[in-house]
C-alpha cells in the first residue's frame, strides 16, 4: 500500500476533481458501513471518510499479510480503492477504538 502512495507522489497525483470527490464518497460509505458493523452509529461525514481511508489501509495490509485476493476494487484512473477491505478494516479499527471508549447510553 505504501508503494502505491510513493508511486502516486512520483506520478504527480494525476486525478481530476470528480475522481477525488467520488473517492471521498466511496470512502465515506465504506467507513459508515464499517462503523455500523462495529456498533457505532451516527458518525459525521468527515469521520466516515477518515474511517474509510484508514480502513482501506488496515484492510489492505491484513489482506496482503494473509495472502488474500482483492475482492472489489474501484479504479480511479491509476488509483485503486479496495472497497471490501476498507469496510473490513474500518470495522476492525472501530472495534479496536471501542475497547477504549465508554459505551453509549
Amino acid at each position: 500500500m505504501l508503494a502505491l502512495f510513493v508511486d502516486d507522489l512520483r506520478d504527480g497525483l494525476k486525478m481530476n476533481i470528480f475522481s477525488i470527490l467520488f473517492m471521498l464518497l466511496i470512502a465515506s460509505i465504506a467507513g459508515a458501513i464499517g462503523a455500523n458493523l462495529a456498533g457505532r452509529k451516527r458518525l459525521g461525514c468527515i469521520t466516515s471518510i477518515v474511517l474509510g481511508f484508514i480502513g482501506a489501509m488496515i484492510g489492505t495490509l491484513i489482506a496482503q499479510a494473509l495472502d488474500l485476493p482483492p475482492l472489489l476494487y474501484i479504479r480511479f484512473g491509476n488509483h485503486h480503492f479496495p472497497v471490501i477491505w476498507a469496510v473490513i478494516g474500518a470495522a476492525l479499527f472501530v472495534a479496536f477504538l471501542n475497547l477504549f471508549s465508554r459505551p453509549a447510553k
